[in-house]
């Protein structure tokens, strides 16, 4: 019987299994983690757009290092005033420094770019 007992929290564990593994982790190591907060009104076709253009441009520029916060006006009021949030959809980046705030649907997909300082 084994009473060896492990620790460990695998959530932040990266296996490296080849080359290419090792060079995604390298490059992760020098990056920052970006933090995300999207405010939408509901089920709407403007916030489900904004939900799906983030996700996209996030898979694509900032694969692995970024959370996203998706707060929904309608079932979280109280937060509009935390963030001063006068229009939907609001994006919020927070981290890494400086905080910026982009509105719309974010289907110009080189203004959130520039904007989330990824380019």
């Amino acid at each position: 019987m084994n009473n060896l007992q492990d620790n460990h929290d695998s959530s932040d564990e990266v296996i490296i299994e080849s080359t290419e593994d090792f060079e995604k982790a390298l490059a992760n190591l020098d990056s920052p983690k970006y933090f995300l907060r999207l405010y939408i009104a509901g089920n709407t076709i403007r916030s489900m757009r904004a939900i799906q253009m983030l996700k996209k441009i996030c898979e694509k520029y900032l694969e692995g290092r970024y959370e996203i916060e998706i707060i929904d006006i309608y079932q979280q009021p109280g937060t509009l005033e935390k963030d001063h949030i006068f229009a939907v959809p609001t994006l919020i980046k927070e981290l890494p420094p400086p905080i910026q705030k982009l509105i719309g649907d974010l289907t110009n997909v080189d203004k959130v770019i520039v904007a989330l300082d990824i380019a």
